[in-house]
């Protein structure tokens, strides 16, 4: 199958269900945050490697995490306790710690300067956001991500703390059931958000969602619940 280059004069993308068996529907364009809201909309997202030409993925199948469906466990309950938390105070520091903290058999990372750059954009737009976990006044985990309709497409977690990370991810679900989401998508499978209650759907599945979810718009404020 012949994947597409972008045109970089518009911002359309390819139909997702033409990607390559690898998941992959075109590559080249550039990270302008209106291709990029163009591409999460269209159920598609950038992931590429330094010095790569753009990779735009939609792969099937597809993970995400119904909210209902988190795995909080008596020990995370305890976790969540030991840390304070803040939404959208420190979102580009968030990105540089999820781009440079070490992760196992991972080389290099997708997260280059570039996209903090454009994801910088999206969070001053209102669309990007971060859920920062805080211990003794300092930033030990968190995770960002943006949101299309009632969807958060999850993007990065990083910690610095035992359970720094899963915690934020809790406290992240918790706040998108009381504000009305759907889901979070999970882009590709993993280990560890398999373990925490994610699962795979079709492409098919996931782009029907999407196309409904899109539609969505909830009104409200990114801010922490008194009541953790």
């Amino acid at each position: 199958m012949i994947i597409s280059q972008l045109d970089s004069n518009n911002f359309d993308f390819p139909n997702p269900n033409l990607a390559n068996e690898d998941g992959i529907v075109a590559f080249g364009g550039d990270l302008n945050p209106l291709r990029l809201i163009s591409a999460y909309q269209s159920g598609i997202f950038p992931w590429y490697s330094k010095d790569d030409p753009i990779l735009w993925w939609s792969p099937s199948p597809r993970l995400i995490m119904e909210l209902d469906d988190f795995k909080l466990s008596h020990s995370l309950k305890k976790s969540i306790k030991k840390f304070e938390y803040k939404i959208d105070t420190n979102f580009t520091e968030v990105m540089k710690k999820c781009a440079t903290t070490y992760r196992p058999n991972q080389h290099g990372t997708w997260i280059q300067d570039d996209l903090i750059k454009s994801f910088e954009k999206l969070h001053n737009m209102g669309i990007a956001h971060s859920i920062e976990t805080y211990q003794d006044g300092k930033l030990v985990g968190g995770l960002y991500g943006l949101t299309v309709g009632n969807l958060f497409c999850g993007e990065s977690m990083f910690s610095h703390v035992s359970d720094a990370s899963k915690s934020a991810y809790a406290v992240l679900v918790k706040h998108l059931k009381e504000w009305g989401y759907d889901f979070i998508d999970c882009q590709v499978p993993t280990a560890h958000l398999t373990s925490l209650g994610a699962k795979e759907i079709s492409r098919e599945t996931f782009l029907l969602r999407l196309k409904k979810g899109k539609q969505i718009r909830i009104e409200h404020k990114w801010k922490i619940s008194k009541d953790l």
